[in-house]
Parts: C-alpha cells; sequence; structure tokens
C-alpha cells in the first residue's frame, strides 16, 4: 500500500507538470510518424483489415495514449512503429526518415537504439537472472559482459529492484518481472518507448505502481511515449488520447465515469 501511495503520488506530479509543458511539447520536433498505415492479414479472397489509415505523429517528449478494447489493432500499430513487422501500405518515419527504406544493418540498429519495446506479457527469460534478463539488448549489439551487467544493475536500482537483481525472472512477482520489462525497454537509451498494454496483466494496485514508474522515467529521461491500453484511467494521464476505431486512429476524449479508476476500460 505504501508502495501505491509513493507510486500514485508520482502520478500525480507527472499529470501536474503535463499541463505545465503542454504548449512546450506542442512545439517540440516530429520523432515518430505514421502516415496512411495499412495492414492487411490473409489471402485475397478473405481478408482481415486491422488497420485501414492509421496517421500519427508524436512529437518530442509526449506522452501519448492510444485507447481500444482488446483485438482492435493497438499492438499491430505498435510492431508497425517499432519495425518488428512492416505494413501493407504506408510509411513509418523516424527524425523524418522512412525506416523501410533502410538497410537490415540500420533496422536492427532502429530497433536496438532508437526504440525501446514494452511487451503486455513482459517476455522474460524465466532461467536467467534479472540483470542477465535487462542486459540481453546489450549483449546483442556487442557490448561486453560486464559492461553491459554493470547498466543493468543501474536500470534495475532505476525501476527499484536492485535487491532483486540477481533473482531469476521465475521467481519474481508478476509486478517486478514487469519492471524487470520495462529496464530492459530502456537500458539501450532509447528516444522513444512503446508500451503495448503495459498494465493488461497486472492487479489494481501494480497497476497503478507500473504507470507511475512510466511516467517518472518518461519525465527523467526526457523520453518519447506511445502508450497502448484499454484502460482509460490510465490513458487520461498522458497528454494526448488517441482511439483506434476501425483501423484508423481519431482523437478521443475519456468518459467522466472512468476517471480516477484504474478498473475503467474503453468500448
Amino acid at each position: 500500500m505504501d508502495e501505491e501511495r509513493k507510486f500514485r503520488g508520482d502520478a500525480k506530479t507527472a499529470a501536474m507538470d503535463s499541463r505545465h509543458n503542454s504548449e512546450t511539447v506542442e512545439s517540440g520536433r516530429s520523432v515518430l510518424e505514421a502516415r496512411g498505415l495499412k495492414k492487411t492479414y490473409g489471402t485475397r479472397e478473405k481478408n482481415l483489415e486491422v488497420l485501414v489509415d492509421a496517421n500519427l505523429e508524436l512529437r518530442e517528449g509526449e506522452m501519448v495514449a492510444v485507447v481500444a478494447p482488446s483485438g482492435a489493432g493497438k499492438s499491430t500499430l505498435l510492431h508497425l512503429l517499432a519495425a518488428l513487422d512492416t505494413p501493407t501500405s504506408g510509411t513509418v518515419y523516424f527524425e523524418n526518415k522512412a525506416i523501410e527504406t533502410q538497410e537490415d544493418a540500420a533496422l536492427a540498429e532502429y530497433r536496438n537504439r532508437a526504440v525501446g519495446f514494452l511487451w503486455q506479457r513482459h517476455q522474460l527469460l524465466p532461467d536467467f537472472t534479472a540483470t542477465e534478463n535487462v542486459a540481453m539488448p546489450l549483449l546483442v549489439r556487442g557490448e561486453p559482459h560486464e559492461v553491459a551487467l554493470t547498466e543493468a544493475r543501474k536500470w534495475l536500482t532505476e525501476v527499484g529492484l536492485q535487491e532483486r537483481a540477481e533473482h531469476l525472472a521465475g521467481e519474481l512477482s508478476g509486478g517486478e518481472q514487469q519492471r524487470v520489462a520495462i529496464a530492459r525497454a530502456l537500458v539501450t537509451g532509447p528516444k522513444v518507448l512503446l508500451a503495448d498494454e503495459p498494465t493488461g496483466d497486472l492487479d489494481e494496485q501494480n497497476a497503478w505502481a507500473v504507470f507511475g514508474l512510466l511516467e517518472r522515467l518518461h519525465r527523467t529521461h526526457r523520453l518519447t511515449s506511445l502508450i497502448a491500453t484499454h484502460n482509460l484511467a490510465l490513458a487520461e494521464r498522458c497528454d494526448r488520447i488517441l482511439g483506434l476505431e476501425h483501423g484508423i486512429l481519431r482523437t478521443r476524449s475519456v468518459k467522466v465515469e472512468a476517471r480516477g479508476t484504474p478498473g475503467g476500460e474503453a468500448s
């Protein structure tokens, strides 16, 4: 309960800072942009259109929420933005450069350095320690082993898990595992954080705590963040809210009855 209060306090501070800095955010430069994204699965005879015409611009320092029910295409959108999948048509730009025109090595560099990806289901390796899991992206890009482990421990301290650093991931609670995943997403120093339902598998207390942590890290590390969620109460604390409806992104408002409760859901 004390932890929940602490992170709720961080959340209130973040909301005040967000309102105070709204003009600065609006005038920031474009970091990540999607133009006319379309994603279709299936065959010519039987297609499933997940994204029809998705357009998005993230400006430096923004925290933006994409709100939609499960199955609406939020994960697909984030995968396209992270270059984990390719669109049927349309273009993703990072710092005004189209990412699909880059060579494979440059795309790998983009995934490893420019974008941090936070999965709903943490995707940790259960037989490796928290430190080893966080160090993985650094090891993949060729950092020396001890350097990677040292940096990983710094990030585990950042998310409040320094005393759990050498525990196996499978020994941690759900909230702790998601914090390890946050550290892993940010250990490479990305400019953009893409979070796919980061509180979707957590109970109410841990959902508040994890979102408060994301808000604090967003501010202190000057990130540009896009958070996909069905949780309206959490989305309300972002700078902007976009709704994904029938494959199209639109600006939307939060229902009044969902405010202040982490269980309020999009419909």
